[in-house]
């Protein structure tokens, strides 16, 4: 088991070591406590749900998250926002200057749970990353949207076994 730590340990800080997957929202809410944060419960593929704390109250109608599938990085550490704890991230796209944020759209017949990866990256992920190692914020600099709206990681498309994760409308954009 040491050793198994150690070569992960030594990995690159590649897309592979982030466990993206297919979530489904079953239930959201507004923040008690926070104007531009909702409380959504994900579905992803685990026995209960997750709880899930996003600042998107401010660019997506609470309406147009509700069962819908969705992004959902699930190996960050767990945080405390505003009295509730936070069991992932979703994954939205973004402009330069965050004035439009849309979130990404998981292809129809993706299955809640499933990895969302790339063909080059497929190595198992951390079950948890360090967030003293910065690898989230390592690999998220490579994570954009190409011309075809279509999300990448340093030119690889993230996918599902359904198909590839897209933008709505934002060509370009940083993944966050």
């Amino acid at each position: 088991k040491q050793w198994y730590q150690r070569r992960v340990a030594l990995r690159p800080g590649d897309i592979s070591r982030i466990d993206i997957r297919v979530g489904k929202i079953v239930n959201i809410e507004p923040h008690p406590d926070a104007d531009s944060l909702y409380v959504e419960k994900i579905d992803v593929g685990e026995a209960e749900p997750r709880t899930v704390i996003s600042g998107l109250r401010k660019f997506v109608p609470q309406d147009k998250l509700d069962g819908a599938l969705v992004a959902v990085v699930c190996n960050l550490k767990p945080a405390n926002m505003r009295g509730i704890k936070s069991q992932g991230m979703l994954l939205c796209a973004s402009d330069k200057d965050h004035t439009t944020v849309e979130v990404l759209i998981v292809p129809e017949g993706s299955k809640p749970g499933e990895r969302i990866t790339s063909d080059m990256f497929t190595d198992p992920p951390d079950s948890q990353l360090n967030p003293k190692k910065k690898i989230f914020e390592k690999v998220q600099t490579d994570l954009t949207t190409n011309a075809g709206l279509e999300v990448t990681y340093k030119g690889e498309l993230l996918r599902t076994s359904a198909g590839p994760l897209v933008a709505p409308s934002l060509v370009n954009a940083a993944i966050r």
